[in-house]
C-alpha cells in the first residue's frame, strides 16, 4: 500500500488550521514551555527534569493533542466522511499525525534549549525520542477514536497525562512495592534509563535494547490503533 503525500498534505493542512482555531486544545501546549521555565529558574536542571518535561511534551502535546485532533472530527461528524474518502487508512493516520508530530519536535527542542540539555549523543537521543513520538501518537489516536468529544477526550486523557508525563515519580514505589516492577518497562521509564546510559558513554550494544521495547511498544499501538480504526469503519 502507498503513500499519497497529496491526500497527506490537505488533511494536513485541514488540521492545522482547525487547531489554530481551537484555544481550549492548544493551550496544552503552553504546559511544558511553563514547566521548562520554572524547573531551569528555580533549579539546576538535572537529567531527571529534563526527562519530566520531554515525557510531559509527549504525554500532553503529542498524545493529547493527536486525541483531540481525531475527538474533534467526530464532535464534528466529519471523520465518517474521511473515512469513506478515497484516502487510505494510512494517509488519514499519518496525515493526522503531522500536526502533533511537528509541535512535539518544536516543543522538544526549545523546552531543551531553555533547561540546557545537550545530550552526550543526539543521534541515539533523537532515534529514542523519535521511536517513542511513534508509541504516543498511536496512543492518542486511539483515546481518540474512543471518545466522542473534545471535552470528553480531556478528561479521559488526564490520568494518561499523569502516569506518562510524571511516571517517573512512580519509579520510588517499586522497591518498596515489587508488585509495581512492570513500571520499570513504561515507555516513558524506558526512555530515562536510556538517556542516563547514553550519558554514561553507552554504545548501541547496550541501549538496543531500551530501543527495542520502545519499537515494541509503538508497534503493538500502532497496530490497536489500525484495528480500532477499522472497526470504527465498519461500525458507522
Amino acid at each position: 500500500m502507498t503513500l499519497s503525500w497529496k491526500r497527506i498534505y490537505a488533511i494536513f493542512q485541514k488540521d492545522l488550521k482547525d487547531l489554530s482555531k481551537n484555544l481550549y486544545v492548544t493551550s496544552i501546549f503552553i504546559l511544558p514551555f511553563l514547566m521548562a521555565f520554572l524547573y531551569g529558574k528555580m533549579y539546576d536542571a538535572n537529567l531527571e527534569i529534563h526527562y519530566i518535561i520531554i515525557n510531559l511534551t509527549l504525554a500532553s502535546v503529542t498524545a493529547f493533542i493527536q486525541c483531540a485532533v481525531i475527538a474533534e472530527e467526530k464532535e464534528k461528524h466529519t471523520l465518517r466522511g474521511l473515512m469513506l474518502s478515497p484516502a487510505s487508512v494510512a494517509d488519514i493516520l499519518t496525515g493526522k499525525s503531522l500536526v502533533s508530530f511537528i509541535l512535539s519536535v518544536v516543543t522538544i527542542v526549545l523546552c531543551a534549549m531553555i533547561t540546557g540539555y545537550e545530550p552526550a549523543n543526539i543521534v541515539y537521543v533523537s532515534i529514542a525520542i523519535f521511536i517513542s513520538m511513534l508509541f504516543y501518537l498511536a496512543l492518542g489516536t486511539v483515546f481518540g477514536l474512543l471518545t466522542r468529544t473534545v471535552v470528553e477526550a480531556s478528561v479521559i486523557f488526564l490520568p494518561v497525562i499523569f502516569l506518562f508525563g510524571f511516571g517517573s515519580m512512580l519509579m520510588m514505589l517499586v522497591d518498596k512495592y515489587p508488585v509495581l516492577s512492570f513500571i520499570e518497562y513504561l515507555p516513558n521509564i524506558q526512555l530515562v534509563d536510556f538517556a542516563y546510559k547514553v550519558e554514561e558513554g553507552a554504545g548501541f550494544g547496550e541501549l538496543w535494547s531500551h530501543l527495542a521495547i520502545l519499537l515494541a511498544w509503538g508497534v503493538v499501538t500502532i497496530i490497536l490503533a489500525a484495528v480500532v480504526y477499522k472497526k470504527r469503519e465498519i461500525d458507522k
